[in-house]
């Protein structure tokens, strides 16, 4: 059974999306925040939170910030769903654009619901999902769940460097998601291998295929 591109897709999207919110929904349960399990000397569980970008980067209103998301992730599907039977569209264009919807989507689920379904409790308490008392947060203020921590390697900064010697230096301090790491691959596979596709794919009224169908 051959699958199509918009096929492939959607297995993508709702995969990356699963994935994501159970791992949040695990670590916002079963850690309380701040905590830190080490896997590997350079992989740790951290639970951390935050109200902007992927990666733990904040900017701007929180609710101008999701609604903006909302939209953008809006015209990214719409867009997919009207180039996804372009004979110019390439498979890995149509999975680059379902990691980077798919992600920003995860992140948004946070954004808009974790502040209702989540308490927001001290440590060592962990968060109770549906709580009697109600959540930490309203409607669309909710807080993004990040996890993933790989401090791979650190080093002192010589004397003699200008402006940094002496310093310590630590890579790679980003916390992060799978929503987040959907993002990141999805924008550098686009921006390496497929970004002729996006003024190469032609949309049109009717897909090629529906308008060789009624030739």
């Amino acid at each position: 059974m051959k699958i199509s591109k918009g096929a492939l897709a959607a297995i993508i999207f709702f995969f990356i999306i699963i994935a994501d919110q159970l791992v949040k929904i695990y670590i916002k349960t079963h850690f309380f925040l701040g905590e830190s399990v080490e896997v590997t000397s350079w992989f740790r569980l951290l639970f951390v939170e935050n109200n902007g970008m992927a990666f733990g980067m904040e900017f701007g209103s929180k609710l101008f910030l999701t609604l903006l998301r909302i939209v953008v992730v809006a015209l990214i599907i719409y867009y997919m769903w009207r180039i996804r039977k372009s004979p110019q569209l390439k498979w890995g264009y149509m999975v680059c654009l379902a990691l980077i919807v798919a992600g920003a989507a995860g992140n948004i689920i946070d954004s808009v619901f974790y502040g209702v379904i989540f308490n927001n409790p001290m440590p060592p308490h962990v968060a109770e999902m549906f709580p009697a008392d109600g959540g930490y947060a309203p409607l669309f203020h909710g807080r993004v769940v990040d996890m993933l921590y790989f401090p791979l390697f650190s080093f002192y900064w010589p004397d003699w460097v200008p402006f940094i010697g002496g310093d310590h230096f630590l890579f790679f301090q980003p916390v992060f998601n799978i929503a987040d790491a959907a993002i990141s691959v999805g924008i550098i596979a686009l921006i390496l291998f497929y970004s002729s596709q996006i003024s190469a794919v032609k949309i049109t009224e009717k897909p090629a295929e529906e308008n060789s169908a009624e030739k």
